[in-house]
């Protein structure tokens, strides 16, 4: 069930990437040679009448769209074509014009994020957006909140003089950051005053195993969902995308800077576990889960190294700036430095994966 869960999440996501990227490349009248999911030896594949070879690859880890005048799946520019005059480069990537491209470069994580916004929207719709107001209802045993002396009924206004307008921002400054000491602003029968709080780390175990660190202050507040319309759940739906985005961000900064542990990032094998346990758990929560992985995809991609989508984007900043490309040896050592980065990325992710398997223990 795990492969299959696995499977399941990461093929259509990688399929409506790259279909981003096939789609906006053929409005634009750029040819593609190969659309492949899957790398390395092809397990099954077609030829359309367009001339483009659709495959599936042995290791169904990502994908690919080649287009013409590529040299590779990674779309480094063909050297032959670097002298080539405008006639010979009409229907291959490098013929497009700078913003074609980069549209074409932006559609696949795009494609990604408006997948999680329709999941998003979909459940806002089904089952209404989820609100809470920032007021204390009620506190967890051993609330450092209630400790530092905050009383039921007080409603949270500010943390560390950020606004506050509901409760997931509560949450959005609390469950990143134990260990820090916050400063919240409440409202109590008309009066506002500061209360001190250190946020304390709770350690728990989920129905799989699997432990959980996260700061928390022990409050609760008063769930509701209310009923919304498709614009509505699509606008909440866009938002709720965003606050993940800012969530993954932190948590990354976090971990860069030293304050979180490089064993919280997570590769393929832990992708397939979450993807078998969301699945176990019922299909909404699997589907949001693919949400969560689409996301993170779109993220991923984004990131300016040289060989993922962000690191193109990179580099046609540069030839904007520059009004040229940078010169064929200095993007082959771009591309080669990416790709370097990237599979140390993804062998260090895969390591970090088999080290947190049971039979290491803890």
């Amino acid at each position: 069930m795990t492969i299959g869960a696995f499977l399941l999440v990461l093929g259509p996501l990688v399929l409506m990437h790259e279909l981003g990227h096939y789609l906006v490349g053929r409005w634009f009248g750029v040819k593609a040679d190969v659309f492949s999911i899957g790398f390395g030896r092809e397990v099954a594949g077609w030829t359309d009448r367009r001339g483009t070879r659709w495959k599936l690859g042995l290791l169904p880890l990502g994908g690919y769209v080649q287009f013409a005048g590529d040299a590779n799946g990674a779309s480094v520019p063909d050297p032959a074509l670097a002298d080539a005059p405008p006639e010979a480069l009409k229907g291959t990537f490098q013929g497009a014009a700078l913003w074609q491209r980069s549209l074409i470069v932006l559609a696949g994580p795009l494609t990604n994020l408006l997948a999680a916004v329709a999941v998003f929207a979909v459940f806002n719709m089904s089952y209404g957006v989820p609100t809470s107001a920032a007021v204390v209802d009620g506190f967890a045993p051993n609330s450092a909140a209630q400790a530092a002396g905050m009383l039921k009924g007080d409603r949270i206004v500010a943390i560390d003089g950020e606004k506050v307008a509901a409760f997931e921002d509560v949450v959005s400054h609390v469950v990143l950051y134990p260990g820090k000491r916050i400063a919240i602003e409440v409202e109590r029968a008309g009066r506002q005053l500061t209360v001190p709080v250190t946020i304390p780390a709770v350690v728990s175990t989920d129905r799989f195993g699997n432990r959980i660190e996260r700061g928390q202050i022990g409050i609760s507040s008063r769930l509701s969902f209310t009923p919304v319309g498709p614009v509505t759940a699509v606008a909440k739906g866009f938002d709720q995308s965003v606050g993940v985005v800012r969530f993954m961000v932190a948590g990354l900064q976090q971990i860069v800077v030293g304050e979180r542990s490089v064993r919280e990032l997570g590769g393929p094998i832990k992708i397939a576990k979450y993807s078998g346990e969301s699945l176990a758990m019922g299909w909404p929560a699997f589907v949001s889960f693919a949400a969560l992985i689409s996301i993170n995809l779109a993220f991923i991609n984004l990131l300016p190294i040289p060989g993922l989508d962000g690191g193109h984007l990179a580099l046609y900043a540069a030839e904007a700036i520059r009004r040229r490309p940078l010169d064929a040896r200095s993007q082959e050592w771009a591309f080669r430095t990416g790709l370097a980065l990237v599979l140390g990325l993804m062998l260090f992710v895969t390591l970090n994966d088999i080290a947190s398997l049971p039979i290491f223990g803890r």
